[in-house]
């Protein structure tokens, strides 16, 4: 039987029809190529291995409250309690019992374009989202905490149907009028958080975009509003927009 040439071998390996028997009759192939297609497909095979048993224990707190009787679970995050200017962003979802997003983790751990890709993902297929966005004129007035849970809040409130029990990242929130438990680092345990938390640091992440355009100087397109030297420097040069939390140091140890 003619053997097949190396591009045909890369077709049937793209086509993901590769077998276990496919494979042990191709380990007798002494071709370098052969041999290189064999360890990259075995490599990827270790990859997808890892990413399922990653999303096992991302899944550990659903399954928790799926056998104690819960039905709509909501994961919440935010986005933006540190930055000197922009919102504090969080947001709410509920997603299916089934739902699977190999990769999906907590998103300061992805990729932008990752965390694009994901975020349309998970507003296609949730149950229920909601995203609430929290000026930095309100957070002054109310501190970054308060703003923070008033954000999990409005973001909570948008989700229909409601839910029974929410996960969130650390934060306790108790005027929900459903049960609720505050997971440290919840967006790198919780996959239901780990999907707020890409919802809500995406939606962030295009509002300081747009910011960008309308105060070019401060470079918020690249810092996202945190206090990088750049962005200290800045401040140095042009003061502060009306988009800078004046509460916070060491704005307010600008004059303005």
């Amino acid at each position: 039987m003619k053997k097949q040439s190396i591009a045909q071998l890369k077709q049937l390996f793209k086509s993901g029809k590769v077998t276990d028997e496919v494979i042990e009759k191709l380990r007798v192939d002494e071709r370098k190529g052969v041999q290189q297609l064999i360890t990259s497909y075995e490599k990827q095979q270790l990859k997808i291995k890892a990413l399922k048993q990653r999303h096992l224990e991302m899944t550990v707190f659903e399954k928790s409250c799926y056998n104690k009787g819960f039905h709509g679970i909501a994961g919440v995050d935010e986005a933006g309690r540190g930055p000197l200017a922009g919102p504090v962003v969080a947001a709410a979802v509920i997603l299916p019992v089934d739902f699977v997003l190999l990769g999906l983790d907590d998103s300061k751990q992805l990729t932008e374009a990752k965390r694009n890709q994901y975020y349309h993902y998970i507003k296609e297929q949730a149950i229920s989202y909601g995203i609430s966005v929290i000026s930095s004129k309100i957070i002054d007035q109310i501190n970054i905490y308060e703003a923070t849970k008033l954000a999990m809040y409005h973001a909570i409130n948008q989700l229909d149907p409601e839910p029974d029990h929410v996960l969130i990242d650390a934060v306790r929130l108790d005027q929900l009028t459903c049960s609720s438990e505050a997971i440290t680092k919840g967006d790198a345990s919780s996959i239901s958080i780990a999907a707020a938390s890409v919802l809500a640091k995406v939606t962030r992440d295009q509002y300081m975009k747009k910011l960008h355009k309308q105060y070019p100087m401060y470079e918020f397109a690249s810092n996202m509003g945190y206090g990088t030297k750049q962005h200290l420097k800045k401040l140095k040069q042009h003061g502060v927009c009306p988009h800078h939390r004046r509460s916070f140091a060491p704005i307010k140890q600008i004059s303005f």
